[in-house]
């Protein structure tokens, strides 16, 4: 119960990463979450599931794309509206397309900034809003090991989350007079992730000529540990920044790789 009586925020909530933070948090004691995504059926589900396992917890599902800003500020409005303040954003919201970068087109670029640094931004900008007249609060971006160093055939990818993470020291400089904290997650490899299980896979056994068994195993040996990153992997380190016991930390990008550099 680290997060008792927490209100929290969290983008991209309609499946994978997002929908097992949301049913972290509200396992922490979270009194409410405001769950954003743009498949709306499916976000519906997870709040239901979560409102059903976890009465105590009110569930407010929004439909929301983080590249529109009108959409941002309208969903931080009903956030306010609903709890009367916000203690805890996470930016879960992202994209990828894997191409070599004389295959990758300005759309699909200008599509993986839009998603995972803009939506970011605005995210973090209208939580920001919220939190500063109460001086406090948690920004917590979902980032990637790929912020840390660059990555092969996903230079959109690479780029945005390494723009992440310089938005994350930066803002953390801007709100920590405030009280507010801002670090940055940096998952390894989340191969039983719907990213993984519907994109990555296919797309990576098409260029390669190899079978997707192959490229898991491929994944799998990269790492030190021997295994691909969980969603419990994760989240137990979303937990801890979003909480009190992280009172000290602000301006961090940690990775969750298994100690694959």
């Amino acid at each position: 119960m680290r997060l008792a009586g927490k209100i929290a925020w969290i983008t991209g909530a309609a499946q994978g990463l997002g929908e097992a933070i949301a049913h972290r948090f509200a396992r922490e004691g979270c009194a409410g979450l405001a769950l954003c995504d743009i498949q709306t059926e499916k976000l519906h589900a997870v709040a239901n599931a979560i409102q059903h396992e976890h009465p105590q917890c009110q569930v407010l599902p929004l439909h929301c794309d983080v590249r529109d800003e009108a959409q941002v500020i309208h969903t931080a409005q009903q956030i306010a509206q609903r709890f009367g303040r916000l203690d805890i954003l996470v930016a879960n919201a992202g994209v990828i397309h894997s191409a070599e970068i004389t295959e990758m087109t300005l759309e699909q670029w200008q599509y993986q900034i839009d998603v995972n640094l803009t939506g970011y931004f605005l995210c973090a900008r209208e939580a920001a809003k919220l939190m500063k007249p109460q001086g406090s609060g948690v920004i917590v971006q979902i980032n990637s090991k790929s912020g840390l160093k660059g990555s092969y055939k996903n230079c959109a990818y690479a780029a945005s989350k390494f723009g992440g993470i310089g938005l994350t020291q930066s803002i953390a400089m801007d709100l920590a007079p405030y009280g507010i904290r801002v670090n940055a997650v940096c998952p390894g490899n989340l191969l039983d992730s719907p990213m993984w299980q519907e994109t990555l896979f296919e797309q990576y056994a098409r260029k390669w000529g190899l079978p997707q068994e192959a490229i898991r195993r491929y994944y799998e040996a990269q790492v030190p540990l021997g295994r691909g990153c969980t969603y419990d992997d994760v989240c137990n380190l979303v937990v801890f920044l979003a909480s009190d016991e992280a009172s000290y930390i602000t301006g961090e990008a940690y990775r969750v790789a298994g100690g694959q550099l």
